[in-house]
């Protein structure tokens, strides 16, 4: 994922899950993991892609993307309407997702900020689940887990869960990474019952170790490029299972 406050700092990204193994020949192996193939595709924006043609996304191949629409309790992506109506009228299920910035309010009014400004979710069947972006610190090399302990982090993102799960009806997504997880977390398993997993692991035949609790993910980040705007991502399971999902 990104965060794109200042569009000149650098980005950061994130997500989550476990794949049945088919073969897969040709091209597509520079594009999607042998483990994933034929799950549907799916990608995440931000800022970073501006106004995005999701015709052409859709005709490369997506089904389904989230769409970056808050960060921390002050930041609105510019282009959000265009990227959340658009992907919607080219066919795609969409969801918003929020860049958690911990260090600067509570959870709760992290997730308020951001259901009032596009986090909202109805059950259409084309709109995903609220997502929670929560990764390493992009503005804090020495405070990776934005000086917080591992009781807090896990006590905010309940927080900010709660929030959520009150104004829409539905618990949020985690998009992270195990490395962050557990570093962050000190692994914990309290949120693996409940909420889906958006994992992050690039370049790799699969998602690898998840984090605490999780035993499969419902969404895997393969990459932070390719045929796709921003990031590639792939759902676990076939597209009615997506749709299924969506609809809650």
């Amino acid at each position: 994922m990104a965060r794109d406050r200042q569009p000149s700092r650098h980005r950061s990204r994130l997500i989550a899950s476990s794949v049945t193994a088919l073969a897969l020949g040709g091209t597509l192996l520079a594009e999607i993991p042998v483990s994933a193939a034929g799950k549907p595709r799916g990608h995440d924006v931000s800022s970073h892609q501006k106004d995005v043609n999701w015709s052409k996304a859709r005709s490369k191949g997506a089904r389904f993307v989230y769409v970056k629409a808050t960060e921390s309790h002050t930041y609105l992506n510019p282009h959000f309407t265009q990227q959340y109506n658009g992907s919607r009228k080219a066919g795609l299920i969409r969801g918003a997702y929020h860049f958690a910035v911990p260090n600067k309010s509570s959870g709760k009014r992290q997730a308020a900020f951001f259901v009032r400004n596009g986090g909202g979710w109805t059950g259409d069947g084309w709109t995903l689940p609220p997502a929670l972006d929560i990764e390493y610190n992009p503005y804090s090399k020495k405070k990776k887990c934005y000086g917080m302990s591992k009781a807090r982090m896990v006590n905010w993102i309940k927080a900010f869960s709660s929030e959520v799960k009150r104004l829409t009806g539905r618990r949020p997504v985690i998009y992270t990474n195990t490395n962050w997880w557990n570093k962050c977390t000190g692994g914990s398993s309290a949120f693996a019952a409940d909420h889906a997993l958006w994992v992050a692991r690039y370049n790799t035949a699969s998602a690898g170790q998840l984090p605490g609790g999780w035993t499969y993910w419902t969404i895997w980040q393969h990459d932070n490029s390719g045929r796709l705007p921003g990031d590639q991502n792939l759902f676990n399971g076939s597209l009615a299972q997506l749709k299924r999902f969506a609809r809650g």
